[in-house]
């Protein structure tokens, strides 16, 4: 089946380790070995498809990092740049474009290279019906006609209170903003919980994007997404391609450096103009007050940090200090400093996602094609990309262009365990829990049951009930159950006597 299927090379690894580059100079390789007459596998060359979620989106280049003309060298680059800042681009209609520019890519005589960090849209384009969406599920339902309810469901639908059950057939056709309509946000989350917990609990009740897109999925299929990836977790991997994926990576003490001094470029190249743009947008479209018109100098705006463009990392950092009604040091170097350790942590996810996600699809896949084909329709490999210059062309460029040579003329590729002990240590190291953390309530720090306080599980909620707001409101919690012992009850509403008790020891703790 391997040798059946088309050849495609990805490109994925966290922001600012060399993708682009690596890209254009497999694809200037594959186009000066054609010319030259070089070439076995008959490829004219390549051209390069945006796998960057932020990077679709037009005119935003310097808070989303797009690869310059200059830098792109006369190679093709497709998918980035065409969408309006404020549209919505999802993962379906990612997967549905790229393919249909791999097919014309193709046609071409040229090989696709799909190039960008978020991985977890990479992973949905090599293996397919591994994504629960509104699209499959309307597509079975034209193909089928309404779809019988599943029995989970109809326990969930029976046990749910009236006005959830109204909210469950009267769902908005799109999703509010959480902050002008907490209440509403807060429903549909409710309604999400009670009917699928294990999807809910990993939502926060502000993303109604998402929550909207699960309850959309439920009311169309007639089933729970929980029961849905259940049963595909059992299906074989069968990739759409065979696939050559490379892993740039660069280690955290070196990359850190120059993260840093990434986000101080893109502060000096404009990056604070693109965002007072992105905020003139925001109170355009909403029609709220623009920036330093508002009283006492704020700015009146809706504000949704989980919607396109305004996810990117910079305009949430940035947005008290361009609210400011004058210049203030301490808030721009502080909005610096978050918008580098957001980064940071940005970088340490995108690791996460192919270390615990990627890798094990790939390394599924591979295995199931061992036994029938005795080959691998998924070879993977990292490339040490923490040193640059001369080091760079050799452990990078040069290695990538040989093992792509290999790949495309389908002869025997280098073991990648022995290509560093980098990537000795990062391919033979066990994935992690893959499970995505819960979504914990803070009941402590809530003080609006529309608008819950939610903390990611493990080492998130540790971080959390050790801050100081956190800490302030146990003892003042504290003190009120020494004065009163009914004022427990009265002031924290289904606190879970053991998330309580632990706070009270958390502080003692600290405090001895």
């Amino acid at each position: 089946m391997a040798a059946l299927l088309r050849p495609l090379i990805t490109i994925c690894g966290t922001t600012g380790v060399g993708k682009s580059k690596l890209a254009v100079e497999l694809a200037l390789a594959l186009a000066q070995k054609f010319e030259s007459g070089t070439s076995r596998h008959g490829y004219r060359g390549a051209r390069i498809i945006n796998a960057d979620a932020m990077q679709v989106y037009a005119g935003m280049d310097v808070i989303t990092n797009k690869i310059s003309v200059e830098e792109m060298r006369g190679v093709e680059h497709l998918l980035m740049s065409f969408k309006r800042p404020g549209e919505q681009y999802i993962i379906t209609e990612w997967v549905k474009d790229a393919i249909h520019a791999i097919d014309e890519t193709y046609r071409m005589g040229q090989v696709p290279i799909v190039v960008g960090g978020t991985s977890y849209w990479i992973q949905h384009l090599l293996f397919p019906n591994r994504l629960v969406s509104l699209e499959s599920s309307s597509a079975y339902k034209a193909l089928q006609g309404a779809p019988p309810t599943s029995g989970s469901l109809t326990q969930s639908l029976a046990s749910l209170p009236p006005e959830l059950l109204d909210l469950f057939h009267t769902l908005p056709t799109e999703p509010p903003p959480a902050a002008d309509q907490p209440e509403l946000a807060s429903a549909m989350h409710q309604l999400l919980s009670a009917l699928d917990p294990p999807i809910g609990q990993r939502l926060h009740w502000r993303d109604t994007r998402k929550t909207l897109r699960q309850l959309n999925i439920i009311k169309e299929s007639g089933r729970l997404s929980s029961e849905i990836l259940a049963e595909q977790s059992l299906a074989t991997l069968r990739p759409r391609y065979r696939t050559l994926l490379f892993w740039l990576y660069a280690r955290p003490d070196i990359l850190k450096p120059r993260l840093d001094l990434r986000v101080d470029q893109m502060v000096e190249k404009g990056l604070l103009d693109e965002i007072r743009i992105l905020r003139a947008q925001t109170s355009a479209d909403t029609g709220s007050v623009p920036s330093n018109e508002g009283e006492s100098g704020k700015e009146h705006v809706n504000n949704d940090y989980t919607l396109g463009i305004y996810q990117s990392i910079g305009y949430k950092e940035f947005h008290d200090y361009l609210s400011a009604p004058a210049h203030n040091d301490a808030v721009f170097q502080e909005a610096t400093q978050s918008m580098k350790t957001a980064t940071r942590r940005y970088t340490n996810r995108q690791n996460m996602w192919i270390r615990n996600k990627l890798l094990p699809a790939a390394r599924a896949a591979n295995a199931a094609s061992r036994s029938e084909d005795g080959c691998d329709i998924v070879p993977t490999y990292v490339l040490d990309a923490s040193e640059l210059g001369s080091s760079w062309d050799t452990n990078v460029r040069d290695m990538a262009q040989d093992i792509t040579d290999a790949f495309l003329n389908v002869v025997e590729l280098p073991n990648p365990l022995f290509l560093s002990s980098t990537a000795r240590d990062l391919l033979v190291d066990e994935p992690k829990n893959t499970i995505p953390p819960r979504k914990l309530i803070c009941e402590i720090c809530t003080h609006d049951d529309e608008r819950p306080v939610m903390i990611d599980e493990g080492a998130h909620w540790k971080a959390h009930i050790r801050t100081r707001h956190h800490r302030k409101r146990v003892v003042k919690l504290q003190v009120q159950r020494l004065k009163d012992p009914h004022a427990r009850e009265s002031t924290v509403k289904n606190e879970r006597s053991d998330t309580l008790e632990d706070s009270f020891y958390e502080i003692s703790t600290l405090y001895s």
